[in-house]
């Protein structure tokens, strides 16, 4: 079997409900998704979706086409970890985005070869995980108050709160939710790198008092030193990972310096579910949890679905608020359950039910 075709349908993503949730990511009202179609001499197609909210898929799409497409066409699909360390040879070429996104086909057209869901390629562990809501960052300290209760009430069992990134202000959020959601539900705070260190250090005592679950990228993305000062100094278990690009060349620092007590990841940071699968595999053999980041698009995340169904030390799955913002062109969406558990998907490859309907009224461009 061999790949005879690539091609990129762009279309529109509008409506998007105005959102932030770092310097730098917030939404518009409008965007576009590129469907990444790589077809096999076979008949058989692998899908996944290019592109996010704040990344349009016409962005990145012309570099898939003109640099990525040449190099899969007359490959065989299943030799996917060949191609995967091909495409990342010229990442200063092509964005991760770009890569992930092929990655993503490719496993989904490995699932439909093999008539199996993508987690029982990987080797599934279970068929279920908790889901948490992961706010954007609110206006205010009761708009937090309104949201947690909100999804408490509607069966979730975590929340993570991205604050407003002024650690006196993040503070009084953390007291709020927690005084309103009580001491045994599980709350998380993402500061997402907005502090230094002597900041960090004030809010994660305050959040260790509050028996927060986790505390995120307190610190600048990359700034190891001050990683380790950090966690010597508190209890709560410290999240970080999520930004550095690429494989696993980037995360063994974190592990010789002691500097984080979680792993992350996620499809268009790193290039897909082979660098993910990867590095989830070297967290668990240093006794670490490795926590999958919201991937952008509702076939990323699907895809992270399956993943979290295919690992032993990842206990929770990200869905990111609002939905507006990041659920599109599916005619189905994944979903919690009425006790805030996410299911296994059973179809082959992503199992998903793409909107092609709505793909086609929506098209803007078809890159070949």
């Amino acid at each position: 079997m061999k790949i005879d075709d690539v091609s990129l349908t762009i279309f529109t993503w509008d409506n998007i409900p105005a959102t932030n949730y770092h310097t730098g990511t917030a939404t518009a009202g409008n965007s576009n998704l590129g469907l990444l179609r790589i077809h096999t001499d076979a008949g058989l197609e692998g899908h996944a979706f290019l592109g996010s909210a704040t990344n349009p898929g016409a962005m990145d799409g012309p570099q898939l086409i003109r640099s990525l497409k040449p190099m899969l066409l007359g490959q065989d699909p299943l030799e996917r970890e060949r191609i995967h360390a091909g495409m990342r040879l010229i990442n200063r070429v092509v964005s991760y985005r770009t890569i992930g996104a092929v990655d993503v086909a490719l496993w989904d057209l490995a699932g439909k070869i093999a008539n199996l869901p993508m987690h029982a390629l990987m080797g599934t562990y279970r068929t279920s995980i908790m889901g948490y809501a992961s706010s954007q960052v609110l206006p205010d300290v009761a708009a937090y108050v309104d949201q947690a209760q909100a999804f408490k009430a509607n069966g979730w069992r975590a929340y993570k709160i991205h604050p407003p990134r002024d650690p006196d202000h993040d503070i009084k959020v953390c007291v709020a939710v927690r005084k309103a959601l009580g001491d045994d539900f599980r709350v998380m705070l993402d500061s997402t790198w907005s502090y230094d260190y002597t900041q960090a250090l004030r809010v994660g005592r305050a959040i260790e008092e509050l028996n927060f679950y986790w505390y995120e990228d307190p610190l600048a993305d990359e700034d190891i030193y001050n990683y380790v000062k950090l966690r010597d100094k508190l209890d709560i278990p410290i999240m970080a990972t999520e930004f550095p690009a690429g494989g696993l060349d980037t995360y063994p620092i974190w592990l010789t310096e002691r500097a984080t007590d979680y792993l992350r990841g996620d499809i268009p940071n790193k290039g897909g579910l082979t660098t993910m699968l990867k590095t989830a595999h070297l967290a668990e053999a240093f006794g670490l949890k490795y926590e999958i980041h919201h991937s952008g698009n509702s076939l990323n995340n699907l895809a992270n679905l399956h993943l979290c169904m295919a690992l032993r030390n990842t206990t929770m799955f990200e869905v990111l608020l609002p939905h507006g913002a990041h659920k599109y062109g599916m005619a189905r969406e994944i979903d919690i359950d009425k006790d805030g558990m996410m299911h296994a998907p059973s179809g082959p490859g992503l199992g998903a039910d793409i909107d092609f309907d709505q793909i086609k009224r929506k098209t803007e461009a078809v890159l070949r």
